[in-house]
């Protein structure tokens, strides 16, 4: 069994290979990127809409960031699955760090994987679209607003359950001691797909025009 730092520790990842980028080079550079996203979209809808709201620029700038993550990263993590312990890539990198919250990603997980994948390939797309849509003020802006939101909502309800009820039912702990990974990684990342696409559902049902 090869040595490594995740959780539980007998839990077995072949080929297991320690990342050679520390922990605040690899959050730095996810920062740079979204930076870079963030940037790009605005020059993008301010120039094909020039009297955006703000609201509206910053949807566009979410869903701009929600469609890199979703087709670009957790693409990665679903094309990539058994080899990722292994590779030193930037993204794989990523994904070892994270797994340190839930060690579920470096492990063939049906439900990890099945739910990235549909994560990834359908909200992917879909998420660029609405940036567009966003950008020229198309009506069908809010219905696939609703659409895309709700599957990220459900998504990341069933991720945070499953690793409840592997926690009480099974005694499962998939996130180290050290309480930065389970609050910061594991509650605090993926709270922005329960709490936005919340406020975007709402948005679209009682909001739109």
């Amino acid at each position: 069994m090869s040595a490594h730092p995740y959780y539980p520790p007998d839990v077995e990842i072949p080929g297991y290979i320690p990342n050679t980028r520390g922990t605040l080079a690899l959050i730095s550079l996810f920062a740079v990127g979204c930076a870079v996203i963030f940037l790009g979209t605005y020059l993008f809808t301010v120039n094909k809409r020039p009297q955006i709201s703000p609201g509206d620029l910053l949807t566009a700038q979410w869903f701009a960031l929600c469609g890199c993550i979703h087709l670009f990263f957790e693409g990665y993590y679903s094309l990539n699955l058994h080899a990722l312990p292994t590779k030193q890539t930037l993204f794989s990198q990523l994904w070892k760090e994270y797994s340190l919250s839930d060690s579920r990603y470096l492990v063939p997980n049906s439900f990890v994987h099945s739910m990235e994948s549909i994560t990834a390939f359908c909200w992917g797309p879909l998420s660029f679209a609405l940036v567009h849509l966003i950008s020229t003020d198309h009506p069908l802006r809010h219905p696939l607003q609703l659409l895309v939101s709700m599957g990220q909502l459900y998504g990341d309800v069933l991720y945070y359950m499953t690793c409840l009820f592997e926690l009480v039912v099974f005694g499962a702990e998939n996130s180290r001691p050290e309480q930065f990974y389970f609050w910061g990684y594991f509650v605090f990342l993926n709270a922005f797909w329960v709490v936005i696409p919340l406020g975007l559902v709402y948005g679209s049902c009682y909001g739109c025009k």
